[in-house]
């Protein structure tokens, strides 16, 4: 372990860094070593901030040469903790969040170190934009690599079938720019095979036109009228355009000062959305999801891109206890739609919601062997967000999430950035057979002794 090591050692990685390397007895360590999601309180033994991929190649060598286990942390929103390890090194790509856009060919290149807000501030710049996260504080890192659902992926599909480049380190030291035309299955393993391959110290986007102004927001149902809202929302969404994407949230209202207070504290289900297709078609786009039932408040409207992408960031903030758990399913048939409110009604605390994304569009014209994102054949998914202030209540919120989605079928494909613990069962439903036993393959190629094992693992042959 690195207790083993002498102080010269980490001193020598030191001094080969134009970053900062942290240890516990350093100032500042405690603030270093937390990440997002309050679950997960570990105490790596050293994080080293990169300042360049020089730093990440260098950090690299350490954790293998010395054996120690290695945690890549982008934005730090891990759900299952894989943005730190304890005992080990965190390699954090904070400090690299350089980005360059080209307008002319409509790309984008950024470094891994950036969070959703970074990257969106610089394409809109120019009206463009790739999907990125519902909360603009998620890193682009881990939200790519995993696929990447946001509220253009009916129009523009997953954040990871736009990646049409990436700067990779290896498990041995190699530097590699995977392409379409150069290490092209490399390429085909990061669109949706997690961070098994290496550390992606850049990622280059294919752009779209988006904005600057989208029409979008959020709508509000009261709590007894979710069966009616479920209803609506499937028939509205039979007919939805590419341009147009929306989610249900079945939740508690906050204590929002856009909400009446008789309904503070109460169920409400918010129907939120983006039409990203020419403004003035935004009310006419929008109007069957806005009328599914008596509405409490409706707040669509015109707004910049960058502001409905960070709309929800204050309910999701840093510190509290989550575990996201995730199913895909085809139809709100009448099966799906009673167990979703059975999840509904069984909601361990206000801070937990069930959410419903229409998927399809874009996304669903991908061939399945395309990217190592294999499920495009389901029109929906269902993500339960259990949370709790604090350890007191996650036990429970955990075994809300697992029976919710467990309700839709133990077989139930499951979307790899939403595995809940990431156990090697619900990794593998994250994949058809043939796509799993292929990132087996592209792992055996690049990392073959599992150096990269703190994610949503796919086990090289060697360690099955």
């Amino acid at each position: 372990m690195i207790n083993t090591l002498g102080d010269a050692t980490i001193g020598e990685l030191a001094q080969a860094l134009r970053g900062d390397v942290i240890r516990p007895e350093d100032p500042g360590y405690d603030e270093a070593r937390s990440i997002w999601n309050g679950a997960h309180d570990r105490r790596p033994a050293l994080v080293v901030r990169c300042h360049g991929v020089a730093d990440v190649l260098k950090t690299v060598e350490f954790a293998r040469s010395e054996g120690l286990p290695l945690a890549v942390r982008g934005g730090a929103h891990s759900i299952p903790g894989f943005s730190s390890v304890d005992q080990g090194i965190v390699l954090d790509l904070a400090p690299m969040r350089g980005v360059r856009v080209d307008p002319g060919r409509r790309t984008a290149t950024a470094q891994g170190g950036n969070t959703w807000s970074d990257l969106d501030a610089e394409t809109q710049a120019f009206g463009l934009a790739v999907t990125g996260g519902l909360i603009s504080t998620t890193g682009i890192a881990g939200f790519t690599l995993g696929g990447g659902i946001g509220l253009l992926v009916r129009r523009c599909g997953l954040a990871a079938d736009n990646l049409i480049g990436a700067d990779v380190v290896t498990a041995d030291g190699r530097y590699l720019h995977a392409t379409e035309d150069e290490h092209a299955e490399l390429l085909w393993a990061l669109r949706g095979g997690g961070g098994n391959f290496g550390v992606v110290t850049s990622f280059e986007y294919r752009l779209h036109d988006v904005g600057p102004m989208v029409f979008a927001g959020p709508v509000f149902y009261r709590g007894e009228d979710a069966e009616r809202v479920l209803s609506g929302f499937r028939a509205a969404t039979a007919d939805a355009p590419d341009e147009l994407s929306m989610v249900v949230n079945l939740t508690t209202a906050p204590p929002a000062p856009f909400l009446p207070e008789e309904i503070h504290g109460k169920p409400v289900v918010a129907v939120l959305g983006m039409w990203s297709g020419h403004a003035e078609d935004g009310d006419t786009a929008t109007r069957p999801f806005r009328e599914l039932a008596p509405v409490v408040v409706d707040l669509f409207g015109p707004m910049p891109y960058v502001a409905m992408q960070s709309l929800l960031d204050p309910l999701y903030p840093r510190g509290l206890h989550n575990y996201f758990r995730s199913a895909f399913f085809g139809a709100l048939d009448d099966g799906t739609t009673g167990a979703i409110l059975d999840a509904y009604a069984r909601v361990p605390n206000p801070l937990s919601e069930v959410h419903i994304h229409h998927l399809g569009g874009a996304m669903g014209r991908v061939p399945a062997d395309a990217t190592a994102f294999g499920t495009r054949d389901r029109n929906f998914i269902l993500n339960i967000v259990a949370r709790s202030a604090d350890a007191g209540g996650y036990p429970l919120a955990v075994e809300w999430a697992r029976a919710a989605t467990g309700a839709l079928g133990p077989d139930a494909a499951a979307y790899v950035n939403f595995t809940g613990e990431a156990t090697e069962d619900r990794v593998q439903a994250s994949y058809p057979k043939a796509t799993y036993e292929r990132l087996v393959a592209v792992k055996d190629r690049y990392d073959p002794t599992n150096l990269f094992r703190l994610n949503q693992n796919i086990r090289p042959s060697a360690h099955r």
